[in-house]
């Protein structure tokens, strides 16, 4: 892949057609340009997710695909959370990339061909607390200044459609600098 260093892997991907916290994982998921996942509740040109409808239905969806990295599951599980693949939300489950270093508009090539742009940080809800108590506290960190800092993974959308699979390798192309770094959408 052109302008990119091979950065991971995708261990996983996950979809639901409804609005519900958890996606089962899949053998496969397509994302489609402009829209995100297929089949998934949240695809769409405007904003899905259902805080954000309520607010103005009218917004970009700059929500389209999830990214998760699985060693946020991993650190997690050794305080007791129990978390598995695509049990908070996620679309895509990543391993051995740093999503939260990433600058606004880098871009991720995914397997073969899809290609997603990254908009931000996904921004934890109540919803975590209810799927398992604490777990909102847990992903959330402090910078050097104390601000607060989530670490629920990253948002995105699609720029290139594809097939993506368990295994299938990503590609970082980092935007120009200055890189802006990622704030919550």
């Amino acid at each position: 892949m052109k302008g990119g260093n091979l950065s991971g892997i995708v261990a996983a991907v996950s979809l639901s057609a409804v609005h519900q916290f958890s996606k089962p994982v899949q053998e496969s998921i397509r994302l489609l340009v402009g829209l995100g996942v297929e089949g998934d509740a949240h695809l769409g040109v405007t904003v899905q997710h259902r805080s954000r409808v309520a607010k103005d239905p009218t917004r970009p969806n700059l929500r389209q695909v999830h990214l998760i990295h699985e060693e946020l599951l991993d650190e997690l599980n050794t305080v007791g959370f129990q978390l598995a693949p695509g049990v908070i939300g996620e679309n895509i489950t990543t391993r051995g990339i740093d999503l939260l270093a990433l600058s606004r508009g880098a871009r991720l090539h995914i397997g073969n061909t899809a290609i997603v742009d990254v908009t931000g940080l996904r921004d934890p809800c109540r919803q975590l607390n209810d799927y398992r108590p604490g777990l909102m506290a847990a992903v959330l960190d402090r910078d050097e200044q104390g601000n607060l800092v989530p670490k629920a993974g990253i948002m995105g959308v699609v720029l290139a459609a594809g097939e993506v699979r368990a295994g299938d390798p990503i590609w970082v192309e980092l935007p120009l600098e200055p890189h802006q770094h990622l704030e919550r959408v």
